[in-house]
């Protein structure tokens, strides 16, 4: 009998690798290439001169590139993402009056028999 080569899967949980993109950049590079290819097909059937559109989307494909792949070097997997995610986060929380204060611990009057209105706290009462 002949013997069997099987190959070891060396790379468990390691990101998607292409040509160095990692992860969602080849989503966005292919996102991207989609988009000038819908760019220039649009552009042929305007009727604009191909010795207009083709340096167009060379220049912007180019660009496109340089983007992703400087995007990539500098944020990794996911680091864009995180990137992304903390620009949203809030520098400060601004409150000039005391409304909402007030009306919070109104709420908690309000449910102040225990009954928490059908909204679980995580919290088991021992008070019988």
């Amino acid at each position: 009998m002949a013997e069997n080569d099987y190959d070891i899967n060396k790379g468990v949980n390691k990101p998607i690798e292409f040509h160095g993109l990692k992860a969602q950049y080849i989503w966005y590079m292919a996102g991207g290439l989609a988009a000038l290819l819908i760019a220039f097909a649009a552009m042929y059937l305007a009727g604009v001169p191909a010795f207009v559109s083709l340096p167009a989307v060379l220049l912007t494909g180019g660009g496109l590139f340089a983007g992703i792949y400087r995007y990539n070097h500098k944020f990794g997997e996911h680091g864009l993402m995180k990137a992304l995610a903390y620009q949203q986060v809030p520098s400060a929380i601004i409150c000039r009056t005391r409304k909402i204060f007030i009306q919070l611990s109104q709420r908690g009057d309000d449910n102040s028999d225990g009954s928490n209105g059908g909204r679980g706290t995580g919290r088991s009462s021992l008070k019988e």
